[in-house]
């Protein structure tokens, strides 16, 4: 879930600003009273623990750390089987050789050497089984796992900044849940003090002692009103399948437990900083990219480099060309391999120039600047994301008192109203401006105490609070 649908969601608790907000049994307090509810602790805690996209986090770096043990296979021995049989001219002379990965010199058998060809066919058989096991490698396989462990730190640097995505994401939810619940409760007082003034405008009219336009008004606000009660529990709908949505859990919704906790205080700006460079898990990332960039290099270096390894083959074969020198052609014309062989032997290997693999490794320096460039941008928005988190902090605690004496002043100002209404001085366009007045008031405190918090979260996002480095 981004960051944006999140808001979004919350703007539909905040204003109920859209008729099409869903409304989830907005009347039925059984239902809602078997929607689980949660503490923040107990939410990040599942989370941590359910959510899919952390779930998904550990899994990359559980299928990275498997790759990983790749090229340490190398140590282990190769062995094998074969079983070939071949028809076609024998011109050569004898010799025995193995065939380098990089040198194919191709070997049909030992017959006689000639000085010209012939073209008539000889079969030719072989069944054998071999072992191989690396001796010496000068360091190659130690780069290649070196590269590959370094891909499995990048990994684990994004499962990290995964768990804080959530995090944050719960946090958001959860404070989204508080502030949709306030609204709500603003939205039901204003209804029913609403609806108390329509009561009493109707008794007034009955009685004769005031005008029908007072009771139409009245029903119009309450209308309106009602309107916006039932908007205001479509967005706390809203509110908790989006809470549910961010935990992990498998319900469509889920309710907030306790009293959210109060915003931490704000550690001083240098320090955030310097804590954000530390552990901060995008920075850690870049980090890791560059030496798992660095590794690879040397990896591909590293294959120019001589390797050392032990052979032993035991095989049976047969030709029907004639042999060198005296002798027959073995029994059954080379359709049965019935002449033993073994052999053991050591293997020096040293690929002493390939410019594909020179090319390679020019590509992958090159590929290290980038990501030193990276690095540096990654460093520059760091900064820049904790100083805009700081001041969004600053500023939302800032209004909060100035929101605070605005709800006093509306509350004063509608029990002034209310008392000349009830004492047949004031209008219901009177009472309706400062019942509207109030409601507002008490909406938007209740938006700047979720702007502080969802704002001191996103702070402790951006210096990674909780991460280590």
């Amino acid at each position: 879930m981004s960051r944006s649908e999140s808001r979004a969601l919350l703007l539909v608790a905040a204003f109920a600003v859209s008729a099409a907000a869903p409304v989830r049994a907005a009347s039925a307090e059984p239902e809602a009273a078997r929607v689980r509810a949660m503490t923040l602790r107990e939410a990040v805690a599942y989370a941590r623990a359910h959510q899919p996209a952390i779930r998904a986090a550990l899994a990359r770096v559980r299928a990275q750390q498997e790759e990983a043990k790749v090229p340490r296979s190398q140590w282990l021995p190769l062995a094998g089987v074969t079983a070939q049989i071949f028809g076609g001219t024998a011109n050569n002379t004898t010799g025995g050789y193995l065939t380098p990965s990089f040198m194919d010199i191709p070997r049909i058998g030992g017959t006689r050497g000639v000085s010209s060809g012939t073209l008539r066919p000889y079969a030719s058989t072989f069944v054998g089984g071999s072992i191989t096991q690396e001796a010496f490698d000068f360091g190659r396989i130690a780069a290649q796992s070196a590269a590959a462990d370094a891909v499995a730190d990048v990994e684990r640097a994004r499962q990290r900044g995964a768990i804080l995505d959530v995090t944050y994401a719960v946090e958001e939810a959860y404070f989204a849940v508080f502030a949709a619940k306030a609204i709500v409760k603003a939205s039901d007082d204003a209804y029913e003090r609403a609806r108390v003034h329509r009561d009493l405008a109707k008794a007034g009219v009955d009685a004769g002692l005031r005008p029908p336009i007072e009771l139409t008004r009245a029903e119009a606000d309450l209308a309106k009103l009602d309107i916006g009660r039932l908007r205001a529990r479509g967005g706390l709908a809203a509110a908790e399948d989006v809470f549910a949505a961010a935990v992990g859990v498998s319900e469509p919704a889920l309710d907030v437990a306790d009293a959210p906790p109060k915003p931490e205080e704000l550690p001083a700006l240098a320090a955030a900083i310097t804590a954000a460079e530390a552990r901060d898990p995008r920075l850690l990332e870049a980090l890791a990219a560059l030496r798992a960039q660095e590794a690879k290099t040397r990896a591909i270096g590293a294959e120019l480099r001589p390797d050392l390894s032990l052979t032993a083959t035991v095989s049976g074969r047969a030709g029907g060309a004639p042999p060198s020198g005296n002798g027959e052609p073995a029994n059954g014309d080379g359709f049965i391999p019935n002449v033993p062989n073994w052999d053991v032997g050591l293997v020096l290997a040293w690929p002493l120039f390939d410019g594909t693999v020179s090319a390679r490794e020019g590509a992958a320096r090159a590929e290290e600047d980038a990501r030193r460039e990276e690095i540096a941008e990654a460093r520059h928005e760091e900064i820049a994301a904790v100083r805009a988190a700081y001041a969004a902090v600053e500023i939302a605690r800032g209004v909060l008192p100035g929101l605070a004496r605005a709800v006093d002043a509306a509350r004063a100002n509608y029990t002034q109203a209310d008392a000349r209404f009830r004492a047949g001085l004031g209008t219901s366009v009177e009472i309706a401006d400062a019942e509207a007045v109030r409601e507002d008031a008490e909406i938007q405190l209740a938006l700047g105490q979720f702007e502080l918090a969802r704002a001191r979260s996103a702070f402790g996002r951006a210096i990674a609070e909780g991460a280590s480095p």
